[in-house]
């Protein structure tokens, strides 16, 4: 029977991670379009509220791919300094830094979405543009890009 080594539970756990984060921002993502194809503004509010559910799992995900996979680099003998470990870094930092933005103009829609629902649940002029926002858009589309172009090198490794 083969042990389990060190390295294997490394790859298992940033693995995880990976998983994690893909399934949170599909999960977020999924939520944020069904909150831009409704009208009524408790309905937007109700899916906007749901992407917080998602959240553990992308920080989680966040944090078990940069630990183990910046862990994984030493134990398996592959230089900092690859150019596809350097790239699949920047593009975590540029994927978390997009999503973050993003994340928190949709957090003032929902909060929007909210006030809007308390009083009479009429949508404005004001929340149609912010669900139609091309710069909210253009964050969290170039966010999960991001995360998709990570995935590629850590699966291709090219050298």
């Amino acid at each position: 029977m083969h042990a389990v080594s060190r390295t294997d539970w490394l790859l298992f756990l940033h693995i995880t991670g990976a998983f994690l984060l893909v399934g949170g921002s599909v999960a977020a993502a999924t939520f944020t379009i069904l909150a831009r194809r409704r009208e009524r503004p408790s309905q937007i509010a109700e899916f906007l509220r749901l992407v917080r559910v998602a959240l553990p799992l992308i920080y989680g995900g966040v944090l078990l791919t940069l630990v183990f996979g910046l862990w994984l680099v030493h134990d398996t003998g592959y230089s900092y300094g690859d150019a596809w470990i350097v790239a699949a870094l920047v593009l975590w930092v540029a994927g978390n830094a997009l999503g973050g933005i993003g994340g928190s103009r949709e957090e003032k829609t929902r909060e929007l979405a909210e006030r809007l629902a308390a009083a009479d649940d009429v949508a404005t002029p004001e929340l149609g543009a912010r669900l139609r926002d091309p710069v909210s858009l253009a964050l969290n589309f170039g966010s999960g890009l991001a995360v998709l172009a990570v995935l590629a090198l850590m699966i291709w490794k090219p050298s």
